[in-house]
Parts: structure tokens; sequence; C-alpha cells
């Protein structure tokens, strides 16, 4: 299972939010680009960054950050937040985001968001699909839209995204363990797609539970800054040198 370390970003912090609330923020580090190093010492390949202003807000606020980690590591990054057209897109790819993550796109203007995928290649996107009682949320998980996750994958699928990443918003940031019944009931499902499981991650037992489960991926976040799981302690039991 691929292990990937997030990065959320508010003005050069990393912080966290808990169950995607901006009241309840707190902060970890001020650089963004020494975080990223340190992950990327373990040996960590992937990173995931997300710009939580640019998911409230639309508008893209950590180029500075993209262009310093591809300057200074060698880093893939998966990107999201606040990328609404086709320009956005572009333009994030032009700055050295190797993937691009599109939450509300898909949801809001299917049309433009086909457009991108048209353009950058379907291994260039993945979908991220952020549940609500079922129901998928957008704009920074502030909206909750009336379509299901099944809906979307469908949708998406046709189009030829094969990577997900699948949040269970009550468990964000809430160290109370992934959403591993609703990983297995979507691979059930749409046995064709590969789940980047986030949220809720509170140890490596629960890294160790969805690679049992044969989940594609994990994002960790609030469990690697709080100490609850170590960098070494992944590195050792994810990564392959």
């Amino acid at each position: 299972m691929k292990v990937i370390p997030s990065i959320d970003i508010i003005e050069n912090q990393v912080v966290r939010l808990e169950k995607g609330d901006y009241e309840k923020m707190q902060i970890y580090s001020d650089s963004v680009l020494e975080t990223a190093i340190t992950f990327e010492k373990y040996k960590f390949s992937r990173i995931h960054i997300v710009d939580l202003l640019g998911s409230k807000t639309g508008k893209l606020n950590v180029e500075k950050e993209i262009i310093e980690i591809k300057e200074n590591t060698n880093l893939e990054i998966q990107f999201g937040g606040g990328i609404r057209n086709f320009n956005d897109a572009e333009k994030l790819f032009n700055l050295g985001g190797d993937k691009i993550v599109v939450g509300s796109l898909p949801v809001k203007n299917y049309p433009e968001f086909e457009k991108i995928v048209n353009k950058f290649s379907p291994g260039k996107i993945i979908v991220a699909a952020d549940v609500k009682e079922g129901k998928i949320a957008v704009k920074g998980w502030t909206e909750k839209s009336e379509l299901s996750v099944d809906e979307l994958l469908e949708k998406c699928k046709k189009i030829g995204i094969t990577e997900y990443l699948i949040t269970d918003i009550s468990r964000d940031g809430m160290l109370t363990g992934p959403a591993t019944e609703l990983y297995t009931k979507l691979m059930k499902t749409h046995p064709e797609i590969d789940i980047i499981a986030s949220g809720g991650v509170s140890g490596i037992e629960d890294l160790k539970e969805l690679e049992k489960r044969n989940i594609y991926g994990s994002v960790v976040g609030r469990a690697i800054y709080e100490n609850k799981i170590s960098l070494e302690e992944m590195k050792n039991c994810f990564v392959k040198e």
C-alpha cells in the first residue's frame, strides 16, 4: 500500500482541521518546505498537498510552496484545493503538480471536468469523494450535494478515472480510525478503481488493516503531526526502497 503524508496549508503554515471545520484549526509547522523535506528524508515518494483556503474560496493560494517543493525535492505532488476550472488545472500542472485532486468540479461542472481529463489524461487526475451522510460534500466540505458516492464514481469511471481519494468527513482529523467499511463496500461495487483512504488514521495498526483489505493507498496527516505514528515506523512497514 502507498502511504502518502499530507500537508494541509493555510498562509504557509502546516495545519489540520477537525471535521473540515475552519474554526477548529491546529498549527503544526511554520515551514511547508521543511515538512516536505522531512517526508522525503524518510523515503516517501508522494505527498498530498491541500490548499485549504483554495478549497474554500476557489482561488489558488500556494503557488510559492509548490514551486519550492519541486525545486528542492524529488517528491511527487498530488494537489487538491480550489481547482474550479480548466485554467486552474493547467496552472497547477505548469507549476509542477504531478496529479491534481478534483472534488467540486465533477459535481458542479462536469463538462469542464471532462475537458481537463481529455487534455491532461485520466492518469493525472484523482477524484476526491468527500462523503457526508452518504452524499458528496463540495466547496471545502461547506456544501452537501445530492449526489451519492456511487453515482459520482460511476460518472467518473466512464471517462477513465481510476484513482479516488475517499474521505468520510465525520472521521477526518479525529484519529478515530479510517472508514474501512465504506472502502470495503465501494471496492466490492467498483473493483476496478484504486481507493486512496483519507481521514481517521490513528496509528500503524489502522494502516496495516487498510493494507490487509487491499486498499491502494492512504493519506496520513494528523497522526503524524501529533506523534501517534512515527515516520520511521511507516517507512519500515510501507516504503519499498
